[in-house]
Order: structure tokens, then C-alpha cells, then sequence
């Protein structure tokens, strides 16, 4: 493999068991390069994916172990002040030294190159193109941050020069990307640590398209608004999409030329919509209408690829989703466990509500870890407006990021909002704080009862929570 010029045949990675980095080290040693690293020696659920992908990691950090490889990648999260081996690297003249935004952009731009952006929805809807494309005999390779059952890890090394991959905003880590094709599903502000503003969030997005090729296209939801705005800056073809609840809205949006989901239904624990001027039922197995919005950001970049809708809409249904996205984690003395990636009260939202709708009849209990001080005080009054519907619900003290200044805001404050408001609208409905996991566990523990539905959320590690109960 070659990347900037240089053939890679030996990788080193600083920090290999974080979920992206684990996502490139399984992609490179799919196309035969030797990949080691280092990292903590904590397990995590990426240890499963490098040990199958035949990576060996070094427990722990040590200057001494580090091989001067073709090619060197350090995690985001270290530099020479908190990493020794990163405080090293200077020594590695020959290496190709390169930080993890940077390593992913020079793979992707080197190929044929479709990035999934936006605030949410962006790993489900990566892996779920992957998977269509790959299904339908593309042979496209696929990096996607998380785990996806289906690719028996989080990427997929095809014989193609078709590379799709999840591009994420953080840190502006879109200025690598050189895209030939984009899906856009939204923009909605986050990540308040690093945009000080809305306006700088949105910009990132805006620079990001103006990138696509007169010959590209973007795949842009039309009933965000941020979004739309943004694919006014678009060089290249637009493949609007959009969800309604009716035929005569589905026909009215249809005949601007967009491409329309409606009479979306939950049967049987699937999902059946239809699209206008297209035969029969689409399902997927996915749950929430987020996901039907999802599904049609898939159709619409398959067919930009030049697939048939036939072809889509038959793989499309097999699709089984990505880890952390509503994953049933086993159950627990009659109560089924599942864990969700929701970290943003408008995925929070979007969770909460497909789970009440699949569950009717059943008790629902939430157990939520907000991510970061800065997002949790920047959107606390939408996380306290996020969990309608839920019968118990807990707050685990904010799990805070090494990037960020620590305190500001406490659970404490979001539980007590929230209890006052659901006084003063006479809700019934129980929300307690929780001091960390262990605590968080031992209720469960004790108070979970048969055929009640639990479901974790956060983009921390509070799916421990479910894995210790299932272990016993």
C-alpha cells in the first residue's frame, strides 16, 4: 500500500485500541501490511478486533518498544507532553509520521473516496452503505468507528478503489478528506469544547462540501435545514432526500426530485416504509424513524453510484447494525440489556422514542452517562427535555474528557431540573443520581425485574454496566 508516495509494507500505532485507530490498524492489515502498537493495558472492546486482525499491542508505553515502521500513527489524544512515545518520534527519520486524522484522510483521498459526515447517524449510515455496496458485488473498502458484526470488525478491504468511510468533524479532522461523493445527514451543533460557536460548527461542514468535484455529489437530508443550507456550496450533483408522513406529502416532495419515505411502520421489531413511485415495502431491521432517514441517505448514495434499486432495496433489509447503536447485549433474569452510542439530546431523543415505540407495554429503564462537561453545559437544556417516556431513569456523573477543563456542571444539577419540571407537569416518572458504574450496578442489580427492558446510554463506558450483569 502506498500512502503520500511512501509503500507501506510496516505500521506502528501509538494508542491502537481506540475505536478509529483500531478501524485503520485492522484496514491496514487487511491489505498485508504488519501492524503492531501500544496502548493501556485496560481491555477494551477493541482488544477483539486487533487480536483477529493479527495486531500485536504492547501493554502499556515504552519509548524503547517503538520499531521505526514505514509508517507511524499516534493517536489524537497524545503528544509529546503526555506520551513518551510521541515525545520520541523525532528519532524515526525514515518513518512516515502521521497523526490519526491525518493517516485516515491520506488512505481515503488516495482512493475513490465517499465520506458520511454529520452531527448524527453518520457510523450507521457509513457501515450501511459499506455493507449495500459490498453486497452488491462493488468490492469497496469501508472504515467505519465502531464495530459492525457483519464486517467481523469495524473495516472491510475490497479490490475496488471505492473507499467509503465515516468522517467526523471533530477537531476539523474533514480538512484531510479530499471526497469524490458526500452524504450530509445534519448538522446540529456539538462538540461546544472545540466550536466556540454555531456558526464555526456549520462552516466546517460548508468548507467540507465546497471540496466535492464538479463530477461528485452530495446526499443531503432536505428537511434539516443546516444541512440543505450547507449543499447550496455544493460544486457537483445534490441527491436530496427526505421522510413524510404521507402519500400526497410523499408525491408533492417526489415531484422537486427528491427521493421520499413515508408510511413508516414498526412490525414484528422491523421497520417497512415505502418510496414514492417504487413498488411494494422497504424494511430494514433497524428501529426509529432516525433510521428510516438513515436508510434513504443509503438508497440515495447507492444509486449516485449507479446501483439498482432493486439491487439496494434487497440488501438494505439483511443490514444488522453497529455496535452501540441499540445493541441488545444479552438479558439479564428476564430483562432484556441494551446499550446505545447516544451522547447528543437530539440522538438521546431519537433513541428514547424508537425504544418506547418497539416497548408499549414494557417498563422502561434508562440509564444515561453524559459525555464532557462542555456539551453537558453548553445543551443542558435539551438533555433535561430528552427523556419523555422513559419509566426510570438514571444519571450517572458527567464522564468527563481529558480535552476539556473538568467541573462546571454536575449530574446532580441535570436530576434536579428535571425532577422540578416533571413536578411542576405532574409527570410520573423517577430520576435518580448516580456517583459512577459500581453504584449504577448495584441498584440494577437489586431492583431490575422480569421483563422490563434496560437500555444504557452514553458515548462513555457505561455499557460495563450491562456486561457485569450478564457475566453473572
Amino acid at each position: 500500500m502506498n500512502i503520500q508516495g511512501k509503500k507501506i509494507k510496516t505500521a506502528y500505532f501509538i494508542g491502537v485500541k481506540g475505536v478509529g485507530m483500531t478501524m485503520l490498524a485492522q484496514f491496514l492489515s487487511q491489505h498485508g501490511v504488519l501492524v503492531s502498537g501500544s496502548d493501556v493495558p485496560e481491555t477494551f472492546m477493541t482488544d477483539q478486533v486487533l487480536k483477529k486482525a493479527g495486531v500485536k499491542i504492547f501493554a502499556g508505553f515504552d519509548a524503547k518498544q517503538v520499531i521505526e515502521a514505514d509508517l507511524i500513527v499516534y493517536s489524537i489524544a497524545y503528544n509529546q507532553k503526555n506520551n513518551c512515545e510521541v515525545a520520541n518520534l523525532n528519532h524515526f527519520q525514515k518513518s512516515l509520521i502521521l497523526n490519526f486524522s491525518e493517516a485516515v484522510g491520506a488512505v481515503f483521498s488516495a482512493h475513490h473516496g465517499i465520506a458520511v459526515c454529520g452531527s448524527h447517524g453518520k457510523t450507521t449510515t457509513s457501515a450501511w452503505l459499506g455493507y449495500v455496496l459490498q453486497k452488491a458485488g462493488l468490492e469497496p473498502n469501508v472504515l467505519v468507528g465502531a464495530r459492525v458484526p457483519q464486517f467481523k470488525g469495524s473495516a472491510i478491504s475490497g479490490k475496488s478503489k471505492l473507499f467509503v468511510a465515516e468522517a467526523d468533524e471533530y477537531g476539523n479532522k474533514l480538512r484531510y478528506f479530499s471526497p469524490q461523493g458526500v452524504l450530509l445527514n445534519n448538522i446540529d451543533y456539538d462538540h461546544p469544547d472545540y466550536f466556540k460557536t454555531k456558526k464555526a460548527y456549520f462552516q466546517v461542514f460548508v468548507d467540507f462540501i465546497k471540496k466535492i468535484p464538479a463530477k461528485g455529489f452530495l446526499v443531503v437530508n432536505v428537511q434539516d435545514k443546516q444541512a440543505i443550507e450547507a449543499a447550496k456550496f455544493c460544486p457537483g450533483r445534490v441527491f436530496p432526500y427526505a421522510v413524510v408522513n404521507s402519500k400526497d406529502e410523499a408525491e408533492y416532495w417526489t415531484q422537486k426530485g427528491i427521493l421520499t419515505g413515508y408510511d413508516a411502520i414498526l412490525k414484528d421489531g422491523q421497520q417497512y416504509f415505502k418510496i414514492f413511485g417504487q413498488s411494494g415495502l422497504f424494511k430494514i431491521k433497524l428501529l426509529g424513524a432516525h433510521n428510516i432517514a438513515n436508510a434513504l441517505a443509503v438508497i440515495a448514495g447507492a444509486l449516485a453510484l449507479g446501483l439498482e434499486i432493486k439491487e439496494i432495496k434487497k440488501h438494505l433489509a439483511t443490514f444488522s447494525g453497529t455496535a452501540r447503536r441499540a445493541e441488545l447485549l444479552g438479558e439479564f433474569n428476564g430483562v432484556r440489556i441494551f446499550d446505545d452510542y447516544a451522547h447528543h439530546p437530539s440522538e438521546v431523543q431519537a433513541t428514547v422514542k424508537a425504544f418506547r415505540e418497539a416497548y408499549l407495554d414494557k417498563k422502561l429503564i434508562v440509564f444515561f452517562h453524559p459525555h464532557t462537561f462542555t456539551r453537558t453545559k453548553a445543551l443542558f437544556a435539551d438533555f433535561v427535555k430528552s427523556f419523555p417516556g422513559v419509566d426510570f431513569l438514571g444519571i450517572l456523573e458527567i464522564y468527563g474528557s481529558a480535552r476539556e477543563k473538568q467541573g462546571g456542571v454536575s449530574s446532580r444539577d441535570l436530576v434536579n431540573v428535571i425532577n422540578n419540571k416533571n413536578k411542576l407537569e405532574k409527570r410520573r416518572q423517577t430520576v435518580q443520581y448516580f456517583r459512577d458504574l459500581n453504584e449504577a450496578e448495584v441498584y440494577l442489580r437489586k431492583n431490575l425485574q422480569a421483563g422490563e427492558v434496560l437500555l444504557l446510554m452514553g458515548a462513555g463506558d457505561i455499557f460495563r454496566i450491562g456486561e457485569k450483569l450478564l457475566k453473572s
